[in-house]
């Protein structure tokens, strides 16, 4: 069974490996031969010291990790893995653009442990670097650019997966044990390889003004995504059944990529929207906040995502057709925390497997 499994997943994965110069992956990318998508580039960003140890150990002579690309239909490729390597040496030298097309400022180095005279140190001199003026930038002599150039990258190709699933799944394989993204964060790169325009509108919808009242985020946490790993857990939780086989973080990312393939999604989104608008109106900020039967208390958790918001976006459409829903929404989100009947799943060190068996259950029949 086991040995049936393993074939059955390596057919999907194949695989080539070059050694390239630097300079041949610049070419490549001026030649639009390399994507490297500019909301990624956004996400996965590095600081400047970062980037300075990076062009220190190309200069050292220092091995570089591998870069993943994996191979589109038409032969070009795009970057999987290795964007924070690729973008810093392109930056640098001056090569990257941004997501209009044009040309970005490059970069310019600061001191390092081995080579602190790489302060001020740019590929050549530019009055593009607006705190730096050019009589203060450190160009690279000839025999440094021609060594950067002749560095080489490891370049694992994954040749053109027989299905965008497979495609998703060594994304974030390869994107996941780093520190730089968390989970949503790389949930987020995946819904814009799926469907850009629908994760826009998604994103939309996420940092609306209703949204955020009600999932009460803090800038701090919109940073980290907090909003867009909230609407997207309420999607799929309203949308995909869960039977409690899939461990839930692998369930919720498997859930947003139907959702994006094979869902009416101008409906999803029609959910998401009304159910925290009407969360709003009816209780703004509290609305997910627990009640004790006098005051709110608390943050918002999960269980009130999972039992109130998905219970109530289940049941949207007959919610509407009450006389006064809002009422209605104020009236049993109160009554849910009295209930004897959570007391099964808010518990603490529940699973996250288990508590969702039984959040979602209940919160559907609750506002029924």
């Amino acid at each position: 069974m086991l040995s049936n499994e393993i074939n059955d997943a390596q057919r999907l994965v194949r695989t080539d490996a070059y050694q390239m110069s630097i300079g041949e992956l610049v070419s490549m990318y001026e030649a639009q031969e390399i994507k490297i998508d500019p909301e990624f580039q956004r996400l996965f960003r590095w600081e400047i010291s970062q980037k300075s140890k990076l062009i220190e150990s190309i200069l050292l002579g220092i091995p570089l990790p591998p870069i993943f690309v994996y191979e589109k239909d038409d032969g070009n490729w795009e970057l999987v893995d290795g964007l924070q390597r690729l973008s810093t040496i392109l930056e640098f030298m001056g090569h990257l653009h941004d997501s209009d097309g044009n040309r970005q400022a490059p970069l310019i180095l600061d001191a390092t442990k081995y080579l602190p005279s790489l302060h001020n140190v740019v590929w050549e001199k530019t009055d593009q670097i607006a705190d730096v003026p050019e009589n203060d930038q450190r160009p690279l002599e000839k025999t440094e650019q021609l060594a950067i150039r002749r560095a080489r990258i490891g370049v694992e190709i994954l040749k053109r997966p027989s299905d965008n699933q497979t495609k998703f799944d060594l994304f974030q394989r390869l994107n996941a044990g780093g520190t730089l993204a968390n989970a949503q964060e790389l949930r987020n790169c995946i819904m814009l390889m799926v469907n850009r325009g629908y994760f826009q509108a998604l994103k939309a919808v996420a940092e609306s003004a209703p949204f955020l009242e009600v999932a009460k985020v803090s800038s701090g946490q919109r940073e980290k995504q907090r909003h867009m790993e909230l609407a997207v857990r309420f999607l799929v939780h309203t949308l995909v059944p869960y039977d409690g086989t899939l461990d839930v973080e692998e369930f919720v990312d498997d859930g947003i990529v139907k959702i994006l393939q094979e869902q009416d999604q101008q409906t999803a989104l029609t959910i998401l929207r009304d159910t925290f608008e009407l969360l709003s109106n009816a209780a703004g900020e509290n609305a997910l906040r627990r009640y004790d039967g006098e005051n709110y208390v608390g943050k918002v958790g999960l269980v009130a995502l999972e039992g109130i918001a998905v219970g109530i976006g289940r049941n949207i459409a007959t919610i509407r057709n009450l006389p006064d829903p809002t009422a209605f929404v104020l009236e049993k989100s109160q009554a849910f925390w009295q209930d004897a009947g959570t007391n099964e799943f808010t518990s603490p060190g529940m699973r996250g497997t288990t508590r969702i068996l039984r959040t979602v259950p209940f919160g559907e029949q609750w506002f029924k």
